[in-house]
């Protein structure tokens, strides 16, 4: 029922028809309103002055018409003939033949565009004038309009130049409202773009700033709201990047501040003789050092490091081995060698935490690569205990821990996902984990802009 509601509801609709583009929308607001525009005042020109004017030179025609008529059908002869022809071709531009005798079938032939308003005003004028069976004749093709009226003794043939029926004036409004259409669409659309490129710019500095690029030659410019935006969207980036150095030189400070008790503790410790409590602070050491590291890899990033393009096969293939090398039972399925812009040492660390998270609860791994039109995708499996349904997005969260079954004897700290998320996002990707079809355990999915 809710998906015949949502197609029945004529929004649906017009949200689907409607384009996607900024650009394209800002034009669609300029032209429809001049479309609708037009079209009323075509309406008003020819129903108000193109009919009249129409009707009026009808009416003309029809009345001299309806004369040579009268004056036929009073028993000229003739040389009485011959001299209306001669004075209608020269003072009112129609020939005029007598077929003495002859009859006609009454019709009317009209072809065109504009024709058969020209003719109905003219069929009208003759009905109301002359009072007899009449043919018309009028085509595109040819300048004359054809007229014969029935006579008691005949038929008359009247041939009427068009101009005298038509108003050239039609042509020309359009011709000018044409024109002047185009004309004010160009400037419109030259408009339009000179307003959405600092829009534009815009959105790619934020996309680069998104994916931790280099944002290259951006300054606010344009209307004064999105040179507004501009401005904010510069005065953040300086925020953060000021905030990234000090929390980097701050993290330096902690890095020494900790790692130097911790290495003399080792040292002492490696003093004293070996028993069960010596071994136990040794591992409790151990334990500190690689959780003060976890912890340091987690809020300093790959920042610093410059995007380059590498074959990612080869750097997938660098993991997996080593990761065989542990004595793990893992698979790689990719092409021979697929070239992207990334981090390397990011992407590495991203995929080690994976691929370690892999190891750690099952033993079976399988990896593959997969490249589309506009991405490249990852994904990792495993046969492990798996997580629960409820809890997938929760893996991603720092220090998260799910239940036993994928904790037990890990010595993790919870942050080996949530560091491989921030790598993903910072390169523009998205990571998704899922239940894995194939092994029945856990499946990481990472999409990459190609």
């Amino acid at each position: 029922m809710a998906f015949e509601f949502k197609h029945l509801n004529p929004w649906f609709w017009i949200h689907k028809i409607l384009p996607r583009t900024l650009f394209a929308r800002s034009l669609l607001i300029i032209v429809v309103p001049v479309l609708l525009m037009q079209i009323v005042v075509m309406s008003v020109f020819v129903d108000n002055h193109w009919r009249k004017v129409t009707s009026r030179l009808a009416f003309g025609v029809a009345g001299e018409v309806a004369i040579i008529a009268e004056e036929i059908e009073k028993g000229a002869d003739e040389k009485r003939i011959e001299q209306l022809a001669n004075y209608s071709a020269q003072k009112l531009d129609l020939l005029v033949t007598f077929e003495q005798g002859e009859s006609m079938k009454p019709e009317i032939i009209t072809h065109g565009t504009w024709e058969p308003f020209t003719v109905r005003a003219l069929s009208k004028a003759l009905r109301e004038q002359v009072r007899r069976p009449y043919s018309l004749s009028l085509s595109p093709d040819d300048d004359w309009v054809n007229i014969g009226i029935q006579l008691d003794n005949g038929v008359l043939r009247v041939l009427a130049l068009e101009r005298r029926l038509f108003s050239s004036s039609a042509y020309i409004f359009l011709l000018w409202l044409g024109g002047s259409s185009i004309i004010l669409f160009t400037i419109a659309v030259a408009f339009m773009r000179n307003q959405i490129r600092p829009i534009r710019k815009l959105a790619v500095a934020a996309e680069r700033m998104g994916t931790g690029k280099e944002i290259i030659n951006f300054k606010p410019e344009g209307a004064r709201e999105v040179r507004q935006a501009g401005r904010a969207f510069l005065e953040m980036h300086e925020r953060i990047t000021r905030q990234i150095e000090q929390r980097t030189t701050m993290l330096a400070g902690i890095s020494h501040d900790l790692r130097t008790p911790l290495t003399r503790l080792k040292l002492g410790l490696s003093f004293l003789e070996d028993s069960e409590d010596i071994k136990a602070l040794k591992q409790d050491v151990t334990d500190m050092e690689r959780m003060v590291n976890s912890y340091l890899d987690f809020v300093r990033g790959e920042g610093a490091e410059e995007t380059r393009l590498i074959d990612l096969c080869t750097l997938v293939r660098k993991i997996t081995d080593s990761a065989k090398r542990h004595g793990s039972d893992i698979t790689l399925t990719s092409p021979d060698e697929l070239f992207v812009t990334i981090r390397p040492l990011a992407i590495e660390r991203c995929l080690s935490n994976i691929v370690g998270n892999a190891e750690k609860y099952g033993t079976k791994i399988e990896v593959a690569i997969i490249k589309s039109a506009d991405l490249v995708e990852i994904i990792v499996e495993d046969n492990g205990p798996g997580v629960r349904e409820d809890q997938l997005e929760d893996i991603f969260k720092p220090f998260y821990k799910v239940d036993a079954s994928r904790t037990k004897s890990s010595g993790g700290v919870g942050l080996g996902l949530s560091i491989a998320q921030d790598v993903i996002h910072a390169h523009g990707g998205e990571i998704i984990p899922s239940k894995s079809t194939k092994l029945n355990g856990l499946q990481i999915k990472i999409s990459l802009p190609s």
